[in-house]
Protein backbone atom coordinates (compact mmCIF):
# COMPACT_ATOMS: atom_id res chain seq x y z
CA UNK A 1 0.00 0.00 0.00
CA UNK A 2 2.74 2.28 0.72
CA UNK A 3 4.36 1.58 -2.53
CA UNK A 4 1.39 1.76 -4.66
CA UNK A 5 0.42 5.56 -2.47
CA UNK A 6 4.33 6.52 -3.21
CA UNK A 7 3.49 6.33 -7.37
CA UNK A 8 0.39 7.90 -6.99
CA UNK A 9 2.50 10.76 -5.24
CA UNK A 10 4.72 10.58 -8.04
CA UNK A 11 5.46 13.96 -10.01
CA UNK A 12 5.03 12.14 -13.39
CA UNK A 13 1.61 10.48 -12.27
CA UNK A 14 -0.88 13.24 -13.24
CA UNK A 15 1.32 13.11 -16.94
CA UNK A 16 0.64 9.52 -16.99
CA UNK A 17 -3.19 9.77 -16.61
CA UNK A 18 -4.06 12.41 -18.85
CA UNK A 19 -1.91 10.66 -21.78
CA UNK A 20 -3.85 7.42 -20.84
CA UNK A 21 -7.55 9.54 -20.68
CA UNK A 22 -6.59 11.61 -24.84
CA UNK A 23 -5.50 7.84 -25.27
CA UNK A 24 -8.87 6.78 -24.74
CA UNK A 25 -10.81 9.50 -25.76
CA UNK A 26 -8.86 9.08 -29.46
CA UNK A 27 -10.22 5.84 -29.53
CA UNK A 28 -13.35 6.58 -28.90
CA UNK A 29 -13.95 8.74 -31.07
CA UNK A 30 -12.04 6.88 -34.20
CA UNK A 31 -14.54 4.08 -33.31
CA UNK A 32 -17.65 6.34 -33.40
CA UNK A 33 -17.04 9.00 -35.28
CA UNK A 34 -19.17 9.16 -38.63
CA UNK A 35 -15.92 9.06 -41.44
CA UNK A 36 -17.76 6.21 -43.97
CA UNK A 37 -20.09 9.26 -44.02
CA UNK A 38 -18.07 12.33 -44.34
CA UNK A 39 -16.36 9.56 -47.34
CA UNK A 40 -19.29 8.83 -48.73
CA UNK A 41 -20.34 12.29 -49.44
CA UNK A 42 -16.96 13.23 -50.49
CA UNK A 43 -16.89 10.50 -53.12
CA UNK A 44 -20.64 11.24 -54.08
CA UNK A 45 -19.46 14.91 -54.77
CA UNK A 46 -16.33 13.67 -56.74
CA UNK A 47 -18.92 11.22 -59.00
CA UNK A 48 -21.79 13.94 -59.35
CA UNK A 49 -18.33 15.98 -60.68
CA UNK A 50 -17.47 13.61 -62.80
CA UNK A 51 -20.55 13.03 -64.68
CA UNK A 52 -21.14 16.75 -64.86
CA UNK A 53 -18.02 17.35 -66.43
CA UNK A 54 -19.08 14.33 -68.88
CA UNK A 55 -22.87 16.49 -69.84
CA UNK A 56 -20.98 19.80 -69.76
CA UNK A 57 -18.39 18.47 -72.81
CA UNK A 58 -21.44 17.41 -74.70
CA UNK A 59 -23.70 20.25 -73.82
CA UNK A 60 -22.09 23.58 -73.11
CA UNK A 61 -18.00 23.02 -74.08
CA UNK A 62 -19.04 24.24 -77.69
CA UNK A 63 -19.99 27.69 -76.44
CA UNK A 64 -18.45 28.21 -73.38
CA UNK A 65 -14.70 26.41 -73.63
CA UNK A 66 -13.57 22.92 -72.78
CA UNK A 67 -12.42 23.90 -69.16
CA UNK A 68 -15.38 26.85 -68.70
CA UNK A 69 -13.25 29.47 -69.56
CA UNK A 70 -15.40 30.98 -72.14
CA UNK A 71 -15.40 31.21 -75.97
CA UNK A 72 -16.26 34.08 -78.51
CA UNK A 73 -19.74 32.68 -78.81
CA UNK A 74 -20.03 32.20 -74.94
CA UNK A 75 -19.22 33.87 -71.45
CA UNK A 76 -16.32 32.00 -68.79
CA UNK A 77 -18.50 29.98 -66.30
CA UNK A 78 -15.29 30.42 -64.13
CA UNK A 79 -17.07 31.63 -60.58
CA UNK A 80 -20.75 31.86 -61.57
CA UNK A 81 -21.37 29.02 -59.14
CA UNK A 82 -23.98 26.51 -58.98
CA UNK A 83 -27.38 28.90 -58.54
CA UNK A 84 -26.44 30.24 -62.48
CA UNK A 85 -26.25 26.98 -63.81
CA UNK A 86 -29.50 25.63 -61.83
CA UNK A 87 -31.31 28.83 -63.11
CA UNK A 88 -30.28 28.68 -66.38
CA UNK A 89 -30.30 25.26 -67.13
CA UNK A 90 -33.31 24.68 -64.59
CA UNK A 91 -35.54 27.00 -66.85
CA UNK A 92 -34.59 25.84 -70.54
CA UNK A 93 -32.32 29.31 -71.36
CA UNK A 94 -29.32 26.91 -71.51
CA UNK A 95 -28.18 24.85 -73.60
CA UNK A 96 -29.44 28.28 -76.16
CA UNK A 97 -30.92 27.30 -79.34
CA UNK A 98 -28.83 30.12 -81.41
CA UNK A 99 -27.17 33.15 -80.56
CA UNK A 100 -29.54 36.49 -80.09
CA UNK A 101 -29.82 39.79 -78.21
CA UNK A 102 -31.41 38.02 -75.24
CA UNK A 103 -31.22 33.44 -74.91
CA UNK A 104 -35.22 32.97 -73.88
CA UNK A 105 -37.02 30.51 -71.39
CA UNK A 106 -37.58 27.10 -72.97
CA UNK A 107 -38.40 23.54 -72.29
CA UNK A 108 -35.70 21.94 -69.91
CA UNK A 109 -33.51 19.40 -71.63
CA UNK A 110 -31.92 17.68 -68.77
CA UNK A 111 -33.55 16.16 -65.39
CA UNK A 112 -32.82 17.97 -62.37
CA UNK A 113 -30.36 15.03 -61.50
CA UNK A 114 -28.28 15.89 -64.20
CA UNK A 115 -28.49 19.74 -63.80
CA UNK A 116 -26.99 19.13 -60.16
CA UNK A 117 -24.31 17.22 -61.53
CA UNK A 118 -23.42 19.83 -63.73
CA UNK A 119 -23.77 22.79 -61.47
CA UNK A 120 -21.28 20.58 -59.54
CA UNK A 121 -18.77 20.71 -62.18
CA UNK A 122 -19.48 24.48 -62.86
CA UNK A 123 -18.68 25.26 -59.31
CA UNK A 124 -15.46 23.34 -59.15
CA UNK A 125 -14.28 25.47 -61.55
CA UNK A 126 -14.21 28.27 -59.14
CA UNK A 127 -16.26 29.37 -56.02
CA UNK A 128 -19.56 31.72 -56.51
CA UNK A 129 -22.82 31.58 -55.34
CA UNK A 130 -24.74 28.45 -54.17
CA UNK A 131 -27.72 27.18 -55.39
CA UNK A 132 -30.64 27.93 -52.28
CA UNK A 133 -32.10 25.73 -49.88
CA UNK A 134 -36.09 25.38 -50.19
CA UNK A 135 -35.57 27.45 -46.50
CA UNK A 136 -33.81 30.41 -48.36
CA UNK A 137 -36.53 30.49 -50.84
CA UNK A 138 -39.80 29.57 -49.16
CA UNK A 139 -41.91 32.47 -48.62
CA UNK A 140 -44.25 31.07 -45.90
CA UNK A 141 -44.58 33.67 -43.20
CA UNK A 142 -43.11 36.65 -45.48
CA UNK A 143 -43.97 40.06 -45.78
CA UNK A 144 -45.73 40.07 -48.75
CA UNK A 145 -46.27 44.15 -48.87
CA UNK A 146 -42.80 45.09 -47.75
CA UNK A 147 -41.57 42.87 -51.00
CA UNK A 148 -44.17 44.92 -52.81
CA UNK A 149 -42.33 48.10 -51.85
CA UNK A 150 -38.86 46.60 -52.56
CA UNK A 151 -40.16 45.16 -55.65
CA UNK A 152 -41.44 48.89 -56.65
CA UNK A 153 -37.86 50.00 -55.88
CA UNK A 154 -35.78 47.44 -57.83
CA UNK A 155 -37.66 45.42 -60.06
CA UNK A 156 -40.60 47.28 -61.97
CA UNK A 157 -38.36 49.70 -63.99
CA UNK A 158 -38.22 46.81 -66.16
CA UNK A 159 -40.40 44.05 -65.03
CA UNK A 160 -43.47 46.17 -64.82
CA UNK A 161 -44.84 46.69 -61.14
CA UNK A 162 -46.83 43.35 -61.92
CA UNK A 163 -44.27 41.45 -63.03
CA UNK A 164 -45.50 41.57 -66.74
CA UNK A 165 -42.16 42.01 -68.20
CA UNK A 166 -41.42 44.82 -70.55
CA UNK A 167 -39.21 45.87 -73.67
CA UNK A 168 -35.62 46.54 -73.31
CA UNK A 169 -32.72 48.36 -75.69
CA UNK A 170 -31.45 46.71 -78.74
CA UNK A 171 -33.63 43.70 -78.70
CA UNK A 172 -33.64 42.56 -74.68
CA UNK A 173 -36.20 41.97 -72.82
CA UNK A 174 -37.75 41.80 -68.90
CA UNK A 175 -39.28 38.31 -69.32
CA UNK A 176 -42.84 38.01 -67.41
CA UNK A 177 -42.32 36.40 -63.70
CA UNK A 178 -45.67 34.47 -64.28
CA UNK A 179 -44.94 30.89 -63.88
CA UNK A 180 -41.27 31.32 -62.52
CA UNK A 181 -41.18 29.00 -59.32
CA UNK A 182 -39.65 30.49 -56.24
CA UNK A 183 -36.45 28.88 -56.15
CA UNK A 184 -35.39 30.56 -59.84
CA UNK A 185 -36.43 33.84 -58.37
CA UNK A 186 -34.26 33.60 -56.09
CA UNK A 187 -31.76 32.59 -57.98
CA UNK A 188 -32.33 35.25 -60.45
CA UNK A 189 -31.74 37.46 -57.63
CA UNK A 190 -28.68 36.02 -56.70
CA UNK A 191 -26.96 35.85 -59.71
CA UNK A 192 -28.49 38.50 -61.94
CA UNK A 193 -28.66 36.50 -65.36
CA UNK A 194 -28.51 37.97 -68.79
CA UNK A 195 -29.40 41.64 -68.30
CA UNK A 196 -30.95 42.09 -64.90
CA UNK A 197 -28.43 43.08 -61.94
CA UNK A 198 -27.38 40.81 -59.38
CA UNK A 199 -28.84 41.12 -55.86
CA UNK A 200 -26.13 39.52 -53.35
CA UNK A 201 -27.19 39.17 -49.74
CA UNK A 202 -25.63 42.43 -49.10
CA UNK A 203 -27.59 44.12 -50.85
CA UNK A 204 -30.96 42.42 -50.73
CA UNK A 205 -30.58 39.79 -47.46
CA UNK A 206 -32.65 36.39 -47.45
CA UNK A 207 -35.67 38.10 -45.74
CA UNK A 208 -35.97 40.57 -48.12
CA UNK A 209 -35.70 38.48 -51.39
CA UNK A 210 -38.46 36.03 -49.43
CA UNK A 211 -40.51 38.87 -48.66
CA UNK A 212 -40.35 39.76 -52.67
CA UNK A 213 -41.00 36.37 -53.60
CA UNK A 214 -43.85 36.46 -51.21
CA UNK A 215 -45.11 39.79 -53.57
CA UNK A 216 -44.58 38.02 -56.75
CA UNK A 217 -46.28 34.65 -55.85
CA UNK A 218 -49.48 37.55 -54.23
CA UNK A 219 -49.66 38.61 -57.42
CA UNK A 220 -49.56 35.73 -59.54
CA UNK A 221 -52.06 34.12 -57.25
CA UNK A 222 -55.54 33.87 -60.01
CA UNK A 223 -57.77 34.77 -56.82
CA UNK A 224 -56.26 38.24 -56.08
CA UNK A 225 -54.97 39.22 -59.85
CA UNK A 226 -57.98 38.46 -61.37
CA UNK A 227 -60.05 41.90 -62.66
CA UNK A 228 -63.49 41.96 -62.92
CA UNK A 229 -63.68 45.13 -65.18
CA UNK A 230 -61.57 43.80 -67.28
CA UNK A 231 -57.92 43.46 -68.16
CA UNK A 232 -55.60 43.72 -64.86
CA UNK A 233 -53.45 46.37 -64.86
CA UNK A 234 -50.20 46.79 -66.79
CA UNK A 235 -51.70 43.61 -68.04
CA UNK A 236 -51.18 45.07 -71.64
CA UNK A 237 -47.51 45.44 -70.64
CA UNK A 238 -45.10 48.69 -71.80
CA UNK A 239 -44.92 47.57 -76.01
CA UNK A 240 -48.59 47.47 -76.70
CA UNK A 241 -49.29 51.18 -73.92
CA UNK A 242 -46.51 52.35 -75.34
CA UNK A 243 -47.77 51.92 -79.07
CA UNK A 244 -51.20 53.29 -78.29
CA UNK A 245 -49.94 56.45 -76.73
CA UNK A 246 -47.74 56.81 -79.72
CA UNK A 247 -50.40 55.89 -82.65
CA UNK A 248 -53.72 57.95 -80.56
CA UNK A 249 -51.70 60.63 -78.40
CA UNK A 250 -49.08 61.40 -81.34
CA UNK A 251 -52.13 61.28 -83.44
CA UNK A 252 -54.55 63.83 -81.76
CA UNK A 253 -51.75 66.13 -81.24
CA UNK A 254 -51.27 66.12 -85.07
CA UNK A 255 -54.96 66.66 -85.76
CA UNK A 256 -54.93 69.45 -83.27
CA UNK A 257 -51.74 71.24 -85.00
CA UNK A 258 -53.18 70.78 -88.62
CA UNK A 259 -56.68 72.18 -86.88
CA UNK A 260 -54.68 75.60 -85.08
CA UNK A 261 -53.03 75.88 -88.69
CA UNK A 262 -56.25 75.80 -90.55
CA UNK A 263 -57.93 77.95 -88.42
CA UNK A 264 -54.92 80.47 -88.38
CA UNK A 265 -54.97 80.76 -91.87
CA UNK A 266 -58.52 81.22 -92.60
CA UNK A 267 -57.87 83.57 -89.64
CA UNK A 268 -55.11 85.51 -91.76
CA UNK A 269 -57.43 85.64 -94.80
CA UNK A 270 -60.31 86.88 -93.29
Amino acid sequence: MKKLSARRRHPLAAVVVLLLALAATGGLYAAFAPADKAQAEETSQSLAIEEGKKLYTVGCASCHGTDAEGTTDGPPLIGVGSAAVDFQVGTGRMPAQQPGAQVPKKKVVYSQAEIDQIAAYVASRGAGPITPTEKQYNPEGANAAKGGDLFRTNCAQCHNFTGKGGALTNGKYAPTLEGVSNKHLYEAMQTGPQNMPSFPDGILPDQEKRDIIAYVQEMNDPAKASSPGGLTLGGLGPVSEGLFAWIFGLGTLIAVAVWVAAHTAKAKKS
